[in-house]
């Protein structure tokens, strides 16, 4: 797997792999508006990750981690969606994955308000 040495560039490079890989598998199963969400939150974290990495300012990063915030809980709602919806495909590592990043970016956002 790709590695840059930034925990989280490297965690939400590797989940929007994963998703990827889920969201062809939802597709298959023909539920193509939840694939298309999860696909556009999931990948989306890592994006404005990416992003934050060549922000302008203190306060722009801030604002760009805050969006991968916002995007994993919007991830982790599709996800739980599929957990609990009878007939979906669900995989509980993409849950744990999500919560690592959630806990990750709120330290982050911490640290860097400080």
């Amino acid at each position: 797997m790709r590695k840059t040495g930034n925990l989280i560039v490297d965690l939400s490079f590797e989940f929007a792999i994963k998703i990827i890989t889920f969201t062809e598998h939802l597709e298959n199963e023909k539920k193509f508006v939840v694939a298309n969400q999860l696909l556009k939150s999931g990948t989306s974290i890592g994006a404005n990750v990416r992003e934050a990495q060549n922000c302008e300012s203190k306060q722009d990063f801030i604002h760009k981690i805050k969006i991968a915030a916002k995007e994993t809980d919007e991830t982790e709602y599709w996800l739980l969606l599929c957990q609990y919806s009878e007939k979906y495909p669900f995989q509980q590592d993409l849950l744990d994955d999500i919560k690592v990043i959630q806990k990750v970016l709120s330290k982050i956002i911490h640290s860097a308000k400080s």
